[in-house]
């Protein structure tokens, strides 16, 4: 009788366990699926807040909130074109079906650094007068939100990456030539 019970128990055990799994499995989505992508909207919203951001933590007085539309002209343009980049990076990953040509992926990152060059030449010159006008203050604050709220597009904190964007950043290492 006691056999009986203890194998009748150890089947139960066991069922329940592996339809524990099964129900586990279907209920967590894989790694891809996991994986978060922005759309244009979402980039679009994450780069009007970080200019956003920027221009609140500066606390501009009302000469130099004139100085400001040109500036911010300027970042709209660049968050559009990055954006544009980003869709024709991922249209022409998707028509490659997955195959990486490094020397396309080098002359294909030779233009996009000639361009945001010129863009930031762009920014620099947009953005002389109103630093020029920027108490000492405002120029900490202004080196600090670019240092530690803009690079790394938000996901830098304070000089470290969260483990879940190394891992990202990590695992996409092939494709940044």
């Amino acid at each position: 009788m006691n056999k009986i019970i203890f194998v009748l128990a150890l089947v139960a055990l066991v069922a329940g366990s592996v339809v524990s799994n099964s129900v586990l499995a279907q209920e967590q989505p894989r790694n891809e699926q996991m994986r978060w992508r922005p759309s244009a909207a979402d980039r679009l919203a994450f780069a009007n807040a970080r200019i956003a951001a920027l221009h609140a933590g500066l606390a501009l007085n009302t000469e130099q909130e004139k100085l400001w539309p040109p500036v911010e002209a300027v970042l709209r343009d660049m968050a559009k074109k990055r954006a544009e980049r980003f869709e024709a990076m991922r249209a022409a990953r998707e028509k490659a079906g997955g195959k990486f040509d490094p020397m396309l992926g080098l002359r294909r990152r030779a233009e996009s650094m000639t361009q945001r060059g010129a863009d930031l030449k762009r920014l620099a010159d947009a953005a002389q007068p109103l630093y020029d006008k920027l108490d000492d203050a405002q120029k900490n604050r202004l080196q600090i939100l670019l240092r530690h709220g803009m690079r790394e597009h938000g996901m830098r904190r304070f000089g470290e990456l969260p483990e879940r964007f190394r891992q990202w950043r990590e695992g996409h290492a092939d494709r940044r030539l």
